[in-house]
């Protein structure tokens, strides 16, 4: 790897930037889109906000580029930013248009790019064009992945009546209040270029100078994980490993560096476009680094033809979809990588690749990353886990670490007991419903739970607070290693007591930590809730809901709820089901999905398969199917009604209909009733 990257010659990008061409404000108003992409500029009054028309806020990438256009992994995607955006029930964005608009800037409101980890939303952009994102906060993984590609952002919006003037701006005033390292993956026009200008030697890491210090838990794994700052030797370089682990340095909350990654994973949406950056910019040839620590997963788009419309199979999608799947494995056979795949007997996958590195891979105390915003699953156990972009996963397979500003944390403790019919779900729509994650303030931050109603969820149940970090805009999500996790370890991988009980040595926050916020609830306050349709943060208790919401689809699955004990919650109300005389409504489709072929076992044992399917529900096979639109259990006309045990409700991320989010107990009570109750286990669930 060493001798090619040595010698390529690399240069900053230049110290001025000039944008030619036309900004692009993505309102909430589809009429005024629609005339900015016939040729109408838009006014816009930089000194009196309040005269401005509203831009649209949380737009996720789920609406830069739905799902099916990511079966594109080349600059095909330029054709594609923005159809998925939705003003009221229009989407006034179709393919081409951007590009043809001829348009350098982007302009938005709160939370842009929230959601998925994907790359393609910037790299679609920047093929159409764009060349400079603005909104007013912007989501950790996407802006890391604009910087990675070259792609500038910022969240001044006084800079739109310059760019309109055609006006040089210092890129400076990119780099303005960016760390050291963020300064310089911007300058050099991003984080590939950066990296080898780091193996070159001509840029060096800010060294750590942290004081011993009380920390948090993410602070202490990371304080074990960070790079050295010294410079490296030439022979270090050319291996491509830039540095070791510093175990002893404190750290703090705006420190940067790289970390050391214990185990890095990808799935199909992601893997193929990593390996042509990596085939691209390194050498077909050339064997990554330390192919042992890699897992790629074939767990995305393995029902997708029981669902993919005719439109689409016209168009190639389909066959595009293949294409992942074929690179994906190609790329796994020549580097030595574990591929976990589709099932060679039957159609489905061998699981969810959150589910297998809970079940199989990641350990207390360690480091993961993966192409995935739900990587946090794995906190459950105490580990820093988080999701990166394309360029951040292939640079990784260089390097064996990412880019890392040590992140604040806040701390939510949850007291009490929590009421029977009360899952972790509800827990994390409760905090996802809360003004400080809604404006915002959340953003980035490491979500550390804890209290008594935490420490008595199972592991299971924490892996569902620890993954829905990715809905709050979190950096990660995490637990302190307790008893659980050792039993959980011992039981789930056979590993040896003692040697765990090592591994969670010291992982727990020192008691004098500093956190950016504490928030403290009480269990006892929380009952079953909904997320109504549109938004994770739109919590609500189902008895405020001002009216009885019949249903079409419930869906039960996904890593988020495809785990052993969101079977026993789906088997308990399904059970007291059958012992009153009732299953699932006559007018539901009640999917229940595996999030992996251990918890497909589990449920065989314990006979909740003979369960499902005599009280009526269907069963599938491990893949992430409906959640992103591509299995069953989607819906197909907007007035269908949804209810869902997944992580996200953004408008069409898993069909055009209207989805309620909420826990395992009451998507199955909701599939008995035909309409969202809560579950009640000593009354009856359905209306006679």
């Amino acid at each position: 790897m060493g001798s090619s990257l040595l010698a390529r010659k690399i240069e900053k990008r230049p110290g001025k930037v000039r944008l030619r061409g036309r900004i692009l404000f993505l309102t909430e108003d589809p009429d005024l889109i629609k005339k900015q992409l016939a040729g109408w500029d838009l006014p816009w009054d930089t000194n009196a906000s309040a005269r401005n028309p509203k831009l649209r806020d949380d737009i996720s990438t789920d609406e830069i580029t739905p799902a099916h256009c990511c079966f594109y992994f080349d600059r095909t995607l330029g054709e594609i930013p923005y159809v998925g955006l939705r003003c009221g029930d229009t989407l006034p964005i179709g393919r081409g248009d951007v590009k043809k608009g001829g348009f350098v800037c982007s302009v938005s409101g709160k939370r842009r790019g929230k959601g998925s980890s994907r790359e393609q939303s910037p790299y679609a952009e920047m093929c159409a064009g764009i060349q400079f994102a603005i909104a007013e906060n912007i989501e950790r993984i996407y802006k890391q992945n604009c910087q990675n590609l070259g792609l500038l952002t910022s969240t001044d919006f006084s800079l739109i009546d310059r760019i309109r003037g055609g006006e040089e701006i210092a890129l400076s005033e990119f780099t303005a209040g960016e760390d050291e390292i963020t300064r310089q993956v911007i300058e050099y026009g991003g984080l590939f270029p950066f990296n080898v200008a780091r193996m070159q030697g001509k840029v060096f890491l800010p060294p750590i100078k942290t004081q011993a210090r009380a920390m948090t838990l993410a602070e202490k794994i990371f304080a074990a994980h960070m790079i050295s700052a010294e410079p490296e030797t030439a022979e270090l370089r050319s291996a491509g490993r830039a540095g070791s682990p510093v175990p002893t340095r404190s750290v703090k909350p705006g420190d940067t560096g790289f970390t050391r990654v214990d185990l890095r994973f990808s799935h199909e949406y992601v893997t193929p476009m990593a390996a042509i950056f990596y085939e691209q910019y390194v050498g077909k040839d050339v064997p990554v680094n330390d192919a042992s620590s890699i897992r790629f997963f074939r767990d995305h788009l393995t029902f997708l033809d029981e669902v993919i419309s005719e439109e689409k199979k016209k168009m190639g999608l389909l066959d595009l979809a293949t294409q992942l799947k074929l690179k994906q494995a190609e790329f796994a056979r020549q580097q030595g990588i574990k591929l976990h795949g589709e099932l060679a007997d039957r159609k489905g996958s061998e699981g969810i690749c959150h589910s297998v590195m809970l079940e199989s891979y990641a350990l207390p105390g360690q480091v993961n990353v993966g192409s995935d915003s739900h990587t946090p699953h794995v906190g459950a156990i105490g580990c820093i886990a988080f999701g990166i972009g394309t360029t951040d996963l292939f640079n990784s397979w260089i390097t064996k670490d990412v880019r890392l500003k040590v992140p604040e944390s806040v701390k939510i403790v949850i007291r009490g007991k929590r009421h029977p019919n009360v899952t972790a779900k509800d827990f994390i729509l409760k905090i996802l419903s809360l003004d400080y994650v809604r404006s915002g303030k959340a953003l980035a931050k490491v979500m550390e739970y804890a209290g008594e109603a935490v420490e008595a969820l199972s592991v299971d149940e924490r892996a569902t607070m620890t993954n829905m970090a990715a809905e709050i805009g979190g950096f990660t999500g995490i637990v302190a290693p307790d008893e659980k996790v050792i039993e959980f370890l011992v039981e789930r991988r056979g590993m040896k007591r003692a040697e765990i009980e090592k591994m969670c040595e010291g992982l727990e926050s020192d008691p004098d930590a500093e956190y950016a916020q504490v928030i403290e609830l009480d269990a006892a306050e929380i009952t079953p809730m909904v997320a109504t349709p549109g938004d994770p943060g739109n919590g609500k208790y189902i008895r405020e809901l001002n009216a009885r919401v019949p249903i079409e689809i419930a869906y039960g699955g996904t890593c988020t709820a495809g785990k052993n004990e969101d079977m026993d919650m789906y088997a308990a109300v399904l059970a007291d089901a059958l012992k009153q005389g009732k299953r699932v409504s006559k007018n539901v489709e009640f999917w229940i999905q595996f999030g992996s072929q251990e918890t497909r076992e589990y449920s065989k044992r314990r006979g909740y398969i003979e369960i499902f399917e005599k009280a009526g529900a269907r069963v599938l096979e491990p893949s992430c199917g409906a959640c992103i639109n591509a299995g069953p259990g989607v819906s197909t006309r907007p007035e269908q009604v949804v209810i869902s045990a997944q992580n996200r409700n953004f408008p069409g991320r898993s069909g055009p209909g209207q989805m309620y989010l909420a826990s395992p107990l009451t998507v199955a009570a909701s599939a008995v009733a035909g309409y969202i109750v809560e579950y009640e286990p000593s009354k009856a669930t359905v209306v006679s």
